[in-house]
């Protein structure tokens, strides 16, 4: 799951490097929706974004070159 917000920068840049990397996600956009801006709040403790949730792994108020690092330490690429 990758938490954004609209207008986002860091947000966009985090979007197109799971694209082209054609890695599985689920969007959760949580300014169009307060159960997602909830949720976000509750399991990273912030209300930044991006945010990725990894099976309960929570990499909070990221870039995409630190997502990359964590979906290689979670063994999601190589």
């Amino acid at each position: 799951i990758i938490y954004t917000k609209t207008g986002c920068p860091w947000c966009r840049d985090a979007l197109a490097y799971l694209h082209d990397g054609k890695i599985d996600f689920e969007e959760r956009e949580v300014l169009s929706s307060p159960t997602f801006f909830e949720e976000l709040k509750a399991k990273s403790g912030q209300s930044k974004t991006p945010t990725l949730d990894i099976d309960g792994d929570i990499l909070a108020d990221t870039d995409a070159k630190a997502i990359e690092v964590f979906l290689k330490e979670k063994k999601v690429i190589k």
